[in-house]
């Protein structure tokens, strides 16, 4: 007997849709001259160091680090 089962839609896909949603429409506005978001030069870098940091956490949090010795050693 074949039984197809369909998955139900993540919580993480619908997420990645609304932000991909919001992003465009952000895109939309500044192109047709409107400032959704208004921010100075200021902001911007404080948006950049904060993106970057989130990043390199993340990177560091999802990669596996091995930092004990008892985690380094293999066959165990």
């Amino acid at each position: 007997m074949n039984v197809k089962t369909t998955e139900k839609i993540s919580a993480g896909t619908v997420g990645r849709f609304v932000l991909l949603a919001l992003a465009l429409v952000n895109q939309a506005l500044t192109i047709t001259g409107h400032s959704p978001i208004p921010v100075d030069e200021e902001g911007v870098q404080q948006f950049i160091s904060l993106a970057f940091t989130g990043v390199a956490s993340l990177w560091a949090y999802w990669k596996d680090n091995k930092v004990t010795k008892k985690a380094r050693t293999k066959g165990e």
